[in-house]
């Protein structure tokens, strides 16, 4: 129960991927978890689900990150039900495949308007109440991609680099008041959403390419999570722990 009694909100965690794997794996060592995402009805789904499956409580806020009156109505209302924030996992996130030339404004604007706006809102909405309470961790997804770059995903690489900057930036001003920020940069992570924007014979390429004889899972960023929200990863802040099976190492 590493997580016993702390209060976590996570974004983007009604689907059926590495949010709500991350939701449900928090309820699971005992937190008391806020699932927030932007389908009502599939938010209330997975927070009654944790509550029935784990015994801890559990409220859903529709939340979509690029509303700012979205963002502070889920801090408040976590507050308002739990009255503290302990951890807050920046999970929710978008991707458009195309060719840098024909990337469209709009879309550019929506890729960095829910992967590293989306995350600068939720992260200054809670800074308050962790400050506050001199205590917090801060998880924002980033993305191999972010790393080394990607094909056809240049504003996603780019928004995805802009995490794990804005992680160690943020992580220097706060570790003062013992918050922690730091990022996960999955490799490729096997999941509805993957399976539907990118190609089967491109999927298929990249896990050629993984060095450890599996596909990635969300448990195994579930997982990572977990430690870094724990106090076992408490002298962890400003990095970036990388989870692509070995597809993406560096010295």
């Amino acid at each position: 129960m590493r997580l016993q009694d702390k209060v976590i909100i996570v974004t983007g965690s009604a689907g059926a991927g590495i949010g709500q794997t991350s939701a449900r794996r928090f309820a699971e060592e005992g937190a008391k978890v806020v699932v927030s995402d932007t389908h009502q009805k599939r938010t209330k789904e997975a927070s009654e689900m944790i509550r029935d499956d784990f015994g801890v409580e559990s409220i859903g806020v529709l939340c979509d990150v690029t509303n700012q009156e979205h963002v502070d109505n889920l801090v408040a209302a976590t507050l308002e039900k739990f009255g503290r924030i302990d951890g807050l996992m920046n999970n929710a996130g978008i991707n458009v495949l195309n060719e840098c030339v024909d990337i469209t404004d709009e879309q550019w604007d929506l890729v960095f308007d829910v992967c590293i706006k989306g995350t600068f809102r939720c992260v200054r909405a809670v800074l308050p109440a962790m400050i506050k309470q001199e205590s917090g961790s801060i998880v924002s997804l980033s993305s191999t991609a972010g790393l080394e770059g990607a094909p056809n995903q240049c504003h996603y690489a780019a928004a995805k680099a802009g995490v794990v900057a804005f992680s160690k930036s943020v992580g220097n001003e706060v570790a003062k008041h013992g918050i922690r920020l730091n990022a996960i940069a999955p490799g490729l992570i096997m999941n509805p959403f993957l399976e539907r924007i990118y190609p089967k014979e491109q999927l298929e390429g990249y896990l050629e390419t993984i060095p450890l004889p599996r596909k990635g899972e969300p448990k195994d960023i579930a997982n990572t999570a977990l430690f870094l929200m724990s106090d076992e990863g408490y002298y962890l802040t400003g990095q970036t722990l990388c989870v692509s099976g070995g597809s993406w190492m560096v010295s």
